[in-house]
């Protein structure tokens, strides 16, 4: 079997193309971040990075460098923040045109990891991780290496084989029953029109395409490694899978970063049918082969492929074992994590068999109640689903999280006070404010289970969604910004 390791020149193309989709990529998340960031982490945002980082220091003194990297420990404050994801889409503009490569992917993988960090709470998502560490082997990329062409392979591996193995561990009945999609086009953070129309497959259909996701999750991954056939079969089965994904579900670029993984399934002579000559031969010249590259740079670049792997061979064990690492792993590991290197990838290991949602409505004499609207989660039972590929409202996709339970309530409780002070850094991200002039002086929350409305019910209604109250939720009313 022939390995990336033993012919880089077979994947020189595949890396220059890869390395553009990735600029496109940074691109959409640097620009989903800008339109955001200052409502979520500025000075009068929700949870204030000013803040955050005085916590920081507060706890960990000087370590707090290390354990949470990020260049805004140099300068904070709304225009700083702005400044980090406007610099952001500049250098991914770079790389999409083939400039300065090894210094842009250098800056955007800095800048992301740094707004990861920054961001708190609305940064902890798996794309995330996924791009921090697909951007950061990317700076190793040009000049060539097979080294990082099989790290790159190990990464699609381990995101397509962890997210299915945590669901067989999970002990999630939806999963082991497959009925899972029989819930989750119906119950996922922000569905799409097509999950209207996916959710109304038989359900038959629906525990069929269950079967074969688990099978493509978990089975598929370790054709990664065999021969050019299988191993292209591996490719296109978890395209498909991508594909359909983004067919019902709105997932940032967390599909589009999958999908162009893929690439690395494949190699030069593939890519040469599809790709005109002339762009291959300008992509190509971004990686050059490892025989030019100096033996030392190999080396190390050995070094730190067994330290990755070491390091996501032991997250990995830590979420299928469960049981706590030993002190001396513990706190090695603690340290590495804030680099986000090594993430333990579990997608939707559990599923949610019906739609919860939080509403908060405010009050100006405790009696009239008026609802806040957001732009993309589910509100108005007449407005279809958006499709908002490649960008993610980060309020919108917390408000998902709120009815979990305690863990979540903080920022929630940090964005009841943004809307008693109506911060327009705040107020700004939502669809609908009832009091743009003068603030209100009650807010309250109630739970609402939200259904997709059936073909009939929609024809007859023209509503996407019926809803029904269940009751109160903490906290039941803030005045003045307390609880009474």
């Amino acid at each position: 079997m022939q390995t990336a390791g033993s012919d880089v020149s077979q994947y020189r193309l595949v890396g220059g193309l890869f390395l553009r989709l990735l600029g496109w990529i940074y691109l959409f998340a640097f620009a989903s971040l800008a339109v955001q960031v200052v409502s979520l982490a500025g000075e009068h945002g929700i949870l204030p990075l000013k803040t955050y980082l005085e916590a920081l220091r507060a706890e960990l003194g000087w370590r707090a460098w290390l354990e949470h990297p990020m260049v805004f420990w140099l300068a904070t404050g709304d225009r700083v923040l702005f400044a980090a994801t406007l610099a952001g889409c500049l250098l991914a503009v770079s790389v999409i045109l083939g400039r300065w490569m090894r210094p842009a992917l250098l800056g955007l993988w800095v800048l992301y990891l740094s707004l990861t960090q920054a961001g708190q709470i609305f940064m902890n998502f798996q794309w995330d991780y996924l791009l921090l560490e697909a951007g950061f082997l990317a700076i190793f990329l040009p000049g060539g290496s097979g080294v990082i062409v099989w790290l790159y392979k190990i990464l699609l591996f381990r995101l397509r084989f962890l997210s299915g193995i945590s669901k067989l561990i999970s002990g999630d009945p939806t999963w082991s029953g497959l009925t899972a999609l029989a819930y989750y086009f119906e119950t996922q953070p922000l569905p799409h029109v097509g999950s209207w129309y996916a959710h109304h497959l038989p359900l038959g259909v629906q525990e069929a395409l269950t079967f074969f996701s688990l099978v493509i999750e978990v089975v598929v991954p370790f054709m990664m490694f065999l021969p050019r056939t299988p191993r292209f079969i591996a490719a296109w089965l978890t395209l498909a899978m991508q594909a359909a994904i983004l067919a019902t579900s709105n997932h940032n670029f967390f599909n589009l970063l999958s999908m162009a993984l893929c690439l690395f399934l494949f190699d030069d002579r593939a890519l040469r049918r599809v790709v005109p000559a002339s762009l291959a031969q300008r992509w190509s010249s971004d990686v050059a082969a490892a025989a030019r590259t100096h033996p030392r740079r190999q080396w190390a670049l050995g070094v730190m492929a067994g330290l990755l792997l070491s390091a996501a061979a032991v997250e990995a064990w830590r979420m299928v074992d469960r049981r706590p690492l030993p002190q001396p792993v513990a706190a090695a590991m603690r340290l590495w994590r804030g680099w986000h290197l090594a993430h333990p990838f579990h997608v939707f290991p559990t599923m949610k068999t019906e739609r919860i949602e939080v509403v908060i409505e405010g009050s100006r004499d405790g009696e009239h109640w008026e609802e806040y609207l957001f732009r993309f989660r589910p509100d108005r039972l007449d407005e279809a689903p958006r499709f908002i590929v490649p960008h993610q409202p980060r309020i919108d996709w917390m408000m998902w999280f709120v009815p979990m339970g305690p863990i979540f309530l903080d920022w929630y409780e940090a964005f009841l006070h943004r809307l008693l002070e109506n911060a327009p850094e705040v107020t700004a991200q939502l669809a609908y404010n009832p009091f743009p002039d003068e603030p209100p002086r009650y807010l309250r929350s109630t739970l609402w289970r939200y259904r997709f409305t059936d073909p009939e019910e929609r024809a007859a209604t023209g509503h996407w969604w019926r809803r029904e109250w269940l009751g109160p939720f903490w906290p039941l009313a803030f005045v003045g910004g307390t609880r009474p």
